[in-house]
């Protein structure tokens, strides 16, 4: 539970949603680097294909693990104090890949970024459910996670012109800088953010509530469908940058200039989505049926996708691009306020954790199936397999949405 102390509880509230939105834009801006820069990075340091994917996947193997922990340690320690650590660890693995000398080292700073960036979702989700009503949950999470998509906007010319003017090298250590500064600003704006242990918490187990989180059939089936879903954002984040150097040809400064637009569609999709189950909501229609609606909407758009495959012109290829990253955002948004209308306060960033591993164990997997398939001269398969998940995540979630109607009760009482 947490209260909130000087300013008027709605100034507190959207003061610190402005900054988790800008630690989103730090996480994705660190995050990015690595994509925007991997050609120019691979021929410095001679890392193959095979063994970027390798490098990603160590980052991916990191921020699914830690998703484990860092949602348990949000509960435990608190959302302001849980989110400041969380930064100052990322932030400085940033700093430390300017730093690298070959793909062990690369891989290794990757690794230690995952550790950290896990953290700034499973603080997010609670800090909403915390400070905002059922109507509004949708847009506040809409509002941060657009974060991401303005850091993954701003990442390609950002971090493209860095690299051109002064290497590199010099890219993640600016950005990482960034998240160091940003934490002076996240310790005044959250100083009257104070976290309050009720009672009932302080007596229940660690065992018991990992044995009822980890037997939730819903959990299961979330976390099923993030695992479904997700390998399409991280296929448009990691890959598609590459795509457009190695496969169309393009400069690194004209990726810079111009791959933004799709994270611009992003983060329209990020707002827009919740929006839509916001509006659902106001009229009516019950929080949990207006996520899975939005969901199925963005589920029928997605597969979209596949017309990549056809070798569009650049301008239609982005036009594509930004449908499936519009619409993924949409599903994104939706799926993870669902999980905040069904699970308590007390428990939902340790359960988050929980299902948000799901996104990181496929992202895991299909990376390692897309740097198969690029080695293999096979874009074309990988986007046609990325038009395919979407729908089959919805299916999935439209499970889990049936059966927590009838456990919902039961888990806010326990």
């Amino acid at each position: 539970m947490t209260i909130v102390l000087g300013l008027p509880r709605s100034g507190v509230r959207w003061a610190i949603l402005a900054m988790l939105f800008g630690s989103t834009v730090l996480n994705y801006l660190d995050r990015q680097a690595l994509s925007i820069l991997a050609s120019t990075v691979q021929r410095d340091l001679g890392i193959t294909d095979i063994g970027y994917a390798h490098v990603v996947q160590l980052f991916l193997a990191a921020y699914t693990l830690a998703y484990l922990l860092a949602g348990r340690i949000t509960d435990r320690l608190g959302s302001r104090l849980a989110l400041g650590l969380f930064v100052a660890w990322w932030s400085i693995a940033n700093m430390l890949t300017g730093l690298v000398r070959n793909a062990a080292e690369l891989g290794a700073s990757r690794f230690a970024l995952g550790l950290g960036e896990a953290g700034n979702y499973t603080v997010g989700p609670k800090l909403v459910a915390e400070l905002f009503e059922p109507r509004e949950r949708g847009l506040a999470l809409g509002i941060y996670t657009a974060g991401a998509m303005v850091g993954a906007t701003l990442a390609p010319p950002l971090i493209g012109g860095i690299a051109l003017t002064f290497g590199w090298r010099a890219a993640f250590m600016a950005t990482g800088a960034a998240g160091l500064v940003w934490l002076l600003g996240w310790m005044f704006v959250s100083r009257g953010l104070l976290k309050v242990v009720p009672g009932a918490e302080r007596l229940e187990s660690e065992p018991a509530l990992w044995r009822e989180i980890l037997t939730d059939p819903t959990i299961w089936l979330l976390a099923l469908s993030r695992a479904i879903a997700d390998p399409v954002w991280y296929f448009y984040l990691f890959w598609f940058p590459k795509y457009l150097t190695d496969e169309r040809s393009m400069a690194l400064s004209a990726v810079a200039a111009s791959a933004w637009l799709v994270y611009l569609a992003a983060d329209l999709g990020s707002v827009g989505g919740g929006m839509i189950s916001s509006r659902l909501v106001s009229r009516g229609t019950a929080p949990e049926k207006s996520r899975i609606m939005a969901m199925a909407m963005a589920a029928a758009i997605a597969p979209v996708g596949a017309l990549a495959a056809t070798h569009p012109a650049l301008p239609t290829l982005y036009l594509i691009a930004s449908t499936v990253a519009f619409a993924h955002l949409v599903f994104q948004i939706n799926i993870s306020t669902l999980i905040v209308d069904i699970y308590p306060q007390r428990r939902v960033a340790t359960v988050f954790g929980v299902i948000a591993a799901g996104s990181g164990l496929g992202g895991l997997l299909s990376t390692q199936a897309v740097g198969m398939l690029v080695t293999s001269g096979n874009f074309d398969r990988a986007f046609t397999l990325m038009a395919l998940l979407h729908p089959l995540a919805w299916i999935v979630a439209f499970f889990a949405f049936r059966l927590a109607g009838r456990r919902v009760t039961a888990l806010e009482n326990s």
